[in-house]
């Protein structure tokens, strides 16, 4: 009996055993015939590829502008959405180059220098000639202008209020002795003046006016708020509203100051009656004009308006001025021309200075030369 179980037991064990076995050897042809399936898949040629994606990919754009859209001297830019910067090709450089240089050369240039430096006044009565074909035979008639004289700021605008209102001859006399009086060009400095009384200056011919007009100036430099250098230094503009502070000075004689003494290459002198006369003549006006329509009838004129403006004096004196280039070296008076300026200036609030054309035509004996 007991050999039975015993024999019974082996039995079942053995079969189990090769059960073990059987699934063992099914699960792993199964392993290895799927192993074989994935590689055939694998190494299969696809056949996909040229079907058509569900999201087709957007193709890369190249854009270029016809010559029938562009201009043929103008850059043709291709566009590569995905690459790198746009490429700039044809003619755009060597174009582009030529066309700033053609507007540099066209674009009027702004002189930095003043007239007394060596050619500044051939190049403005070039450009005058140019921009003005009503000036050009004017030019060639008269004699070229020159802005050779210099004085010192102080002493410039010292002698300006000294011939305020007198003929030729007596304002030369006065200024000769207040120059003696001051001991020589040197000594008309601030304090020199300041240094002088009402009676003192009086004595030789001075008005107590213009005493005060004199004493006002020389305080100004004393206290900083003018000097030789900074009025050198300063614009047209701002030195036209410092000048125009001091008492007696208004602003014909700041633009006279600016162009002789200074010799600034663009100031129009819009309330001086006779170039006012010579536009009128120049350009055949009707009527006189108005100082507000000066600038606009001198617009062409710049950057050289001082050249122009002397201009207009020798035209205004050869139809008969009443301020001659004769009757000044005689020294005749001028007391009649200053009248008819100041009716004409009755706005302002100073004297006129002597007639700038006195110092153009007597080189080394007038208000705004040597």
């Amino acid at each position: 009996m007991g050999e039975q179980t015993q024999v019974q037991v082996q039995t079942q064990t053995q079969s189990q055993a090769q059960n073990a076995l059987h699934e063992s050897s099914n699960s792993t042809t199964t392993i290895a015939q799927a192993t074989i399936a994935l590689s055939e898949v694998m190494n299969a040629p696809s056949q996909t590829s040229s079907l058509p994606s569900k999201m087709p990919l957007r193709p890369r754009k190249i854009r270029k502008l016809s010559p029938a859209e562009s201009d043929p001297n103008s850059s043709q830019i291709v566009t590569i959405p995905d690459g790198p910067k746009p490429i700039v090709t044809g003619k755009s450089h060597k174009s582009k180059t030529a066309q700033q240089r053609a507007a540099f050369a066209s674009a009027p240039v702004l002189p930095a220098r003043s007239l007394s430096c060596e050619g500044e006044v051939e190049i403005a009565l070039r450009h005058l000639g140019n921009a003005d074909p009503l000036l050009a035979p004017l030019i060639d008639l008269h004699q070229r202008p020159t802005f050779d004289s210099f004085q010192t700021p102080f002493l410039a605008l010292t002698r300006s209020i000294l011939y305020q209102q007198l003929a030729y001859k007596a304002g030369t006399s006065i200024y000769t002795r207040f120059i003696a009086l001051c001991g020589g060009d040197a000594g008309v400095l601030p304090e020199t003046v300041l240094a002088l009384n009402t009676q003192q200056l009086r004595q030789i011919g001075i008005s107590g006016r213009k005493s005060s007009y004199l004493h006002d100036l020389a305080r100004k430099y004393q206290n900083g708020i003018l000097s030789d250098t900074a009025i050198v230094n300063m614009d047209d503009k701002s030195l036209f509203t410092m000048l125009t502070m001091v008492n007696g000075i208004g602003s014909w004689s700041v633009h006279m100051f600016m162009i002789f003494s200074l010799h600034r290459p663009d100031v129009l002198p819009i309330n001086d009656l006779n170039v006012r006369k010579g536009v009128r003549l120049l350009y055949n006006l009707e009527e006189l004009p108005r100082p507000s329509q000066m600038d606009q009838l001198c617009e062409k004129w710049r950057p050289y308006r001082s050249v122009g403006s002397w201009y207009m004096w020798r035209l205004a004196e050869a139809k008969g001025a009443s301020s001659s280039a004769a009757a000044v070296a005689a020294g005749a008076s001028l007391q009649l021309q200053q009248q008819e300026q100041q009716q004409e200036q009755q706005h302002q609030r100073q004297p006129q200075l002597l007639d700038p054309l006195n110092s153009i035509l007597n080189l080394g004996a007038c208000a705004w030369g040597q």
